[in-house]
């Protein structure tokens, strides 16, 4: 089981701060994951789109597509950041 947590503007438009899931046995990384929650519609398939800015950290590690995923990890998806 994983948590997963969205922050910010993905917060507000999915709806959800965060939840525990079970991924289906095919999917086993970053990008599986995404494309994954795509495959929920609506506002997922809009925010979490290849193209639109967010990025995702694995257990507060900032990860890529081919990071892999393991049972117990905490994952984290929001917008970038930007500082002055």
């Amino acid at each position: 089981m994983l948590t997963l947590m969205y922050f910010a503007r993905l917060r507000e438009a999915l709806g959800v701060s965060s939840e525990r899931v079970d991924l289906p046995a095919d999917v086993r990384d970053v990008a599986g994951l995404t494309a994954w929650l795509r495959n929920r519609g609506d506002s997922w398939e809009a925010e979490l789109a290849p193209g639109r800015a967010f990025r995702v950290a694995v257990n507060q590690d900032m990860a890529e597509g081919a990071t892999v995923l393991k049972d117990g990890d905490e994952i984290a998806i929001f917008p970038p950041v930007t500082g002055g």
